[in-house]
């Protein structure tokens, strides 16, 4: 089976480097908060050229983090995409503000500007804007418009370790860059993990003592505060995994690279090629299909697993959260969802692998 994702493919040198960190870790007696998680902080931060690094439990956390640190919160709008995990909605939903929910571009799945900016009211604090499947795209632009409005621009990065535009990397555009760290992520804990990057000592500084309970020290409460510190194992896993990251992601471009090159089918879209190589990388490759069903049986039938990347849109959630929709209720992210397939595109995939997912995908009708 050619899967999605393999965890069991981990070389052994790897696996005998993180259980070494497993041991170090054991034996430390420092299981929070810890040398670990300010060493990864700090290789996080330079990775992507932030000033700060902030650790927190998982993705969602740090996006509730950075705006319940911004003071976002009750009365105010925040400006999204459906097309996302359904973390970013809920990330704005738990730091009490109203998600508004705006189209995509179909070419990419990334929010459209447009859009967005048919959806800024006075009540308008904030833009999170999804690096969706690893890219990233038009950052000065979103910069500009912004600015424009006096709006925080937050950068949702979970899916988008490392990519750049025009030389800067994501999460290092906007006022705060959340990243998350799940399992499958291109760089992933074995656990939950997140981290928040930043420019502004402030919010660092807040997001830091909002994960940790709202303490400035210990005992000492002065906000309404949360549990979502990174941990020391995790940390200290993502330290080692940090260190094939790099070409990691140069495999998956490559893959990536193959299949925009090589599937030919008039039954299959692939996305926009990036302008940029750097600008994308490739947490998942997505195609569109009319037949988007048949496609995952085909593709199942000759022992390759795909998955969707994401069928339900996010205001038609049944969670009860209070959604502001544009006006033509997303029919871009509507058409999107119900086409879109992942394909396999971790860095374990084989030269063989490939080739095979590209002949099926192909002698697909």
């Amino acid at each position: 089976m050619i899967k999605m994702n393999d965890f069991t493919a981990i070389s052994a040198e790897m696996q005998s480097r993180l259980q070494e960190k497993f041991s170090d870790v054991l034996s430390s007696g420092w299981h929070i908060l810890g040398p670990h998680v300010r060493e990864f902080e700090a290789y996080w931060a330079a990775a992507n050229q932030a000033s700060h690094a902030v650790g927190c439990g998982n993705g969602l956390d740090g996006l509730e983090i950075v705006m319940r640190s911004l003071s976002i919160g009750e009365g105010d709008e925040v400006i999204t995409t459906s097309m996302t995990a359904f973390a970013t909605v809920l990330g704005i939903s738990r730091a009490s503000a109203t998600p508004v929910i705006a189209d995509i571009e179909v070419g990419s799945g990334l929010l459209s500007i447009d859009s967005v900016r048919a959806a800024i009211t006075p009540k308008t604090k904030a833009i999170i804007l999804v690096h969706l499947f690893g890219q990233i795209k038009d950052m000065e632009a979103w910069q500009n418009l912004a600015r424009e409005h006096n709006l925080y621009l937050i950068e949702d990065c979970a899916q988008s370790h490392l990519s750049q535009w025009n030389g800067k990397t994501a999460g290092s555009w906007g006022k705060a860059g959340v990243f998350s760290f799940y399992p499958t992520k291109n760089l992933g804990a074995i656990g939950d993990a997140g981290c928040i990057i930043t420019q502004d000592k402030a919010l660092a500084e807040k997001s830091a003592m909002l994960r940790n309970y709202g303490q400035v020290d210990r005992y000492n409460h002065a906000a309404y505060g949360l549990n979502s510190r990174l941990d020391e194992l995790q940390a200290a896993i993502l330290l080692e995994k940090g260190k094939s990251l790099i070409s990691d992601t140069q495999r998956r471009q490559d893959i990536a690279a193959r299949y925009h090159d090589e599937i030919k089918n008039d039954a299959i879209t692939l996305l926009d090629k990036p302008s940029q190589t750097s600008a994308h990388v490739y947490h998942l490759y997505v195609v569109l299909c009319e037949n988007r069903d048949k496609l995952a049986k085909h593709l199942e039938a000759h022992n390759i697993q795909s998955l969707i990347h994401y069928p339900i849109v996010s205001q038609d959630q049944p969670c009860g959260i209070h959604y502001i929709v544009d006006k033509e209720n997303t029919p871009n992210a509507r058409f999107f969802a119900k086409r879109c397939l992942s394909l396999p595109c971790h860095p374990h995939l084989s030269d063989e692998e490939v080739s095979t997912v590209i002949s099926v995908v192909n002698s697909f009708k």
